[in-house]
């Protein structure tokens, strides 16, 4: 099994890795395997829903690694979402890197990359604002068919570096928790497949905007 975890600050080495990397000792141990998607520092084009990768399945923008990850979550067994929060929401840099993933590998309202696979949003800050964050990553889960895993308290570790974070200890208690609760979803899933249960049939025939119009651009 793999999880592929997505740091969506453009510090490799900060807070928020810092979380992740508490889940990853878990992960580990349990013999999990694990790769770290790093966003970085670089400039991320937005996505410009121009449908051009309905076609293919790849994302026009090519240089900012959202079409690599979209091919290595195809043979993931789940995923962790993680950003900084500055501004009492998750980092522009990792909203537009999903919404790309997200978008080019959707069909027909399937999105066939992320599909009945377990996720966790992870929220990182100095003071306050994680509940918000995590909020707006959770919302990618729940279109995607995603089950979505919690722990014993929200998602989130404090601090302004990483430093601080090892001073957080519910918190990285919290990361530690998530992790066992993804395994065991990730375990049932498997368990669940092997013993021949299907998966859910998905309808997606009915499309319905509030506005009628005679073409599909938004």
């Amino acid at each position: 099994m793999k999880v592929l975890l997505v740091n969506g600050s453009a510090h490799p080495h900060g807070t928020t890795m810092r979380a992740l990397e508490e889940m990853i000792k878990v992960f580990e141990a349990e013999g999990i395997e694990t790769e770290v998607i790093q966003v970085g520092g670089k400039p991320i084009a937005d996505c410009l829903q121009c449908g051009r990768c309905q076609g293919t399945g790849v994302c026009i923008f090519k240089e900012d690694g959202v079409n690599e990850f979209v091919e290595k979550a195809r043979s993931a067994d789940g995923f962790v979402f993680g950003t900084p929060v500055y501004f009492a929401h998750a980092s522009g840099r990792i909203l537009s890197f999903l919404d790309r993933a997200f978008f080019s590998c959707g069909k027909d309202e399937v999105y066939d990359a992320f599909q009945f696979k377990p996720g966790a949003a992870v929220a990182v800050a100095r003071r306050a604002g994680t509940v918000t964050a995590l909020d707006d990553l959770n919302k990618y889960f729940g279109i995607a068919q995603m089950p979505v895993a919690g722990s014993t308290y929200w998602n989130n570790v404090h601090g302004f570096d990483a430093a601080d974070a090892e001073k957080d200890e519910e918190g990285l208690q919290t990361m530690r928790n998530l992790a066992r609760n993804m395994i065991w979803m990730m375990r049932s899933f498997e368990n669940g497949r092997n013993a021949g249960v299907p998966l859910p049939e998905t309808e997606c025939a009915k499309v319905t905007n509030f506005i009628r119009r005679t073409d599909n651009k938004r």
